[in-house]
């Protein structure tokens, strides 16, 4: 068993963790531009009866 899903996490969290420390490792003139990939931005949109309802969470 992986030790990250021994650890209890999903894939998904383990690549975001090992993404942010890779980062943050990086030389200075390096980290700022890596640091701007660490932002997201997501918008859920719920579904009902096929079509995307009129409130966005």
């Amino acid at each position: 068993m992986s030790a990250w899903r021994q650890a209890g996490l999903s894939y998904i969290n383990y690549s975001n963790i090992a993404a942010k420390v890779l980062r943050r490792s990086l030389k200075p003139e390096f980290r700022s531009e890596a640091l701007k990939r660490d932002e997201s931005h997501v918008r859920i949109t719920p579904w009902a009866n096929g079509r995307p309802a009129r409130k966005y969470i």
